[in-house]
């Protein structure tokens, strides 16, 4: 087991809501070692969902996923859930509406959204969010703060909605990638120092912090086209949050991989 430099106390909260701290999952032991991230509540609360996708026939997990969300959430009878005039505009920000956004512009208040999800359940704090974010106390925090309950404010429990979508993930790469632990993914960077660099090592090996949430590809070709140098990071599957192949329609293209962060290390090449 190889050591590195450990997440520090400012990249996490002391607290968060599953069943590993921040300090371990978002550490350079967990990206070698990793091991499954459960989210409180999840499987307890949502158990009938979990049968379900069981019984399920092949080739219909994500419909009976759509399906169940639709339901539990009340997202096509909003009035149900007491939505009456503007009020109901906010309500259909729901969970493809926010994956969508953040596609769009990952520094958007859809991205806030996105990002404050990771920080309550994993203890991850944002690092940038069209700005570096490295003082809590700090201006760009407070936008970003700001931006997280704007997008938030009126929304049909979005955040819980977030939880499910991690949990079928987590689901379906288990079952297509039955005893792997990591899949190679890449990110195309123009330059070395937007990352937070921890460590160097030969060969274009680093050992980097990543922002709490980001966007990665399983194409190296695809990842040439958003920059000059390609970042390869072999990511833990426990670390993927949503890929464009999870629900059908969502994203579209790009091969788009939305990943948790933390410390990991990278190989950086050129094109």
């Amino acid at each position: 087991m190889r050591s590195g430099p450990a997440l520090s106390a400012e990249a996490r909260l002391p607290i968060n809501r599953c069943n590993l701290p921040a300090v371990v999952l978002g550490g350079l032991t967990y990206q070698q070692y990793p091991s499954p991230l459960l989210i409180d509540g999840v499987a307890e609360l949502h158990a009938d969902l979990f049968r379900r996708l069981a019984a399920a026939a092949p080739g219909t997990a994500a419909e009976v996923f759509r399906d169940y969300l639709t339901v539990r959430f009340q997202l096509e009878w909003l009035e149900e859930m007491g939505y009456t005039g503007h009020a109901s505009n906010r309500a259909k920000a729901n969970y493809i509406r926010m994956i969508r956004g953040w596609s769009f512009d990952s520094d958007s208040r859809e991205g806030a959204v996105l990002k404050g999800w990771v920080e309550s359940r994993f203890g991850l704090m944002p690092r940038y969010h069209g700005e570096p974010l490295r003082d809590p106390s700090g201006e760009g925090y407070r936008r970003y703060q700001e931006m997280r309950s704007q997008g938030l404010y009126g929304t049909n429990a979005l955040e819980s909605q977030f939880d499910l979508v991690y949990s079928f993930c987590q689901r379906e790469l288990a079952l297509r990638h039955q005893g792997a632990q990591h899949v190679t993914l890449y990110r195309g960077i123009n330059r070395v120092g937007e990352h937070e660099v921890l460590a160097k090592g030969k060969g274009g090996r680093q050992t980097i912090l990543l922002n709490n949430l980001s966007s990665f590809t399983c194409s190296r070709d695809r990842a040439c086209e958003f920059g000059d140098y390609i970042m390869a990071v072999d990511i833990p599957l426990t670390k993927i949050f949503f890929h464009c192949g999870l629900l059908p329609g969502v994203l579209q293209g790009e091969d788009e991989f939305l990943v948790i962060g933390g410390v990991v290390d990278v190989s950086l090449s050129t094109i």
